[in-house]
């Protein structure tokens, strides 16, 4: 067999799969997937010129309106006002000042295995709220389980979902080099989903404060318009988090969309905020190092069923087991070379404990 004649039999394979995979790419249309990269369908420019993504896009809001408008008795009638009007619910002094002063000093010095990841100049610690925390912190269970915590998530996600938990400690600005990619406003997907934050410290605007657009979480006509326009290029995007669908934008196409500035959000500790993380949000720029800890919990189910419960994170053997499910699934992926997980091993740490550096040199992820 001649060499060219070899050559094309390897590359028979790699030729055939994506014809392979077509019916596992177009059944992901009807799930959460939000990849213009991985998947040729979602991706595809003349599809998304045809309105693939818009329709996608417009078929899940109709669905997530119709399970929040059912999930409306969990809160009041005040946040849902707020919620409508900014995208997000702010409740100053959340908890009663002896319940999150316990809570507080019980979170910052629990010893527990933690992961970090690295992002540009930022590392951001993640210690889950599973079952290992709460038999160390059972305070902790009294917060998660709390109607009202439970209420504002599951509607800003329009989904009786079991959100899931970490301490989630932000260390800005640690090193020098890139600057960290989450202060770039960004929508995290193309339907309602939600992150909440209680403060366990103090934020200042200056400190890498959380940063909301409000109102970003409407389709509005404007805003269909612009995800048009996105969607027929995103497959090619020079930017990796737009191809992976979680879009970015400039601060100065706001207004063209008929929005404001976004607002940073300097709070005082037992501050939380819930926001719809479809609208543009990002983490605001810190003038020096900083800290930032919080209890820190998101939430996404499949946008396009219309039923409110039937959440996977909720089923038992799954419960207070899922973040270290997947990162152990995610050290095999490693392991077999089918990916690189980011978030490295840091052992027994207390959420402020310094970030050890060393972890993230190219030696030590490979």
């Amino acid at each position: 067999m001649t060499p060219s004649v070899d050559r094309a039999n390897q590359s028979m394979p790699r030729r055939a799969l994506p014809w392979l995979l077509a019916p596992l790419h177009a059944m992901a249309l009807f799930t959460a997937a939000k990849s213009f990269r991985d998947n040729p369908i979602l991706g595809h420019p003349s599809l998304n010129a045809a309105g693939l993504h818009l329709a996608r896009v417009q078929a899940a809001a109709v669905v997530s309106e119709w399970r929040r408008r059912r999930l409306a008795h969990l809160i009041g009638a005040a946040d849902a006002v707020d919620f409508e009007r900014n995208g997000f619910i702010l409740k100053e002094d959340f908890l009663p000042a002896d319940v999150f002063g316990a809570l507080r000093h019980g979170v910052l010095t629990l010893q527990a295995p933690a992961r970090a990841m690295i992002q540009g100049d930022a590392v951001t610690r993640r210690i889950p709220l599973d079952a290992y925390a709460r038999a160390r912190l059972p305070i902790l269970s009294a917060l998660l389980d709390n109607p009202q915590w439970l209420g504002l998530i599951r509607y800003a996600g329009a989904s009786a979902l079991t959100p899931v938990g970490y301490v989630q400690t932000i260390f800005a600005r640690v090193r020098g080099g890139a600057a960290d990619p989450q202060l770039h406003l960004h929508s995290d997907t193309f339907h309602a989903t939600v992150k909440a934050w209680l403060f366990l410290t103090d934020v200042a605007e200056e400190a890498g404060p959380f940063t909301y657009v409000p109102g970003s979480h409407r389709l509005t006509p404007q805003r269909r318009d612009w995800l048009y326009r996105k969607s027929m290029t995103a497959a090619r995007s020079s930017d990796n988090e737009t191809r992976e669908g979680s879009f970015r934008i400039d601060e100065t196409e706001l207004a063209e969309l008929g929005l404001p500035p976004p607002r940073r959000f300097g709070v005082r500790a037992n501050t939380l905020i819930v926001a719809d993380t479809m609208g543009f949000h990002a983490r605001g720029p810190s003038l020096r190092p900083s800290t930032r800890v919080e209890i820190w919990a998101y939430g996404r189910r499949n946008p396009f069923l219309p039923w409110l419960g039937g959440d996977p994170a909720g089923l038992p053997f799954v419960k207070h087991h899922a973040v270290r499910l997947f990162w152990s699934a995610s050290d095999v992926g490693e392991y077999l070379h089918l990916t690189r997980n980011p978030w490295r091993r840091e052992g027994m740490v207390t959420p402020a404990t310094p970030p050890n550096l060393t972890l993230f040199r190219p030696t030590a992820l490979q």
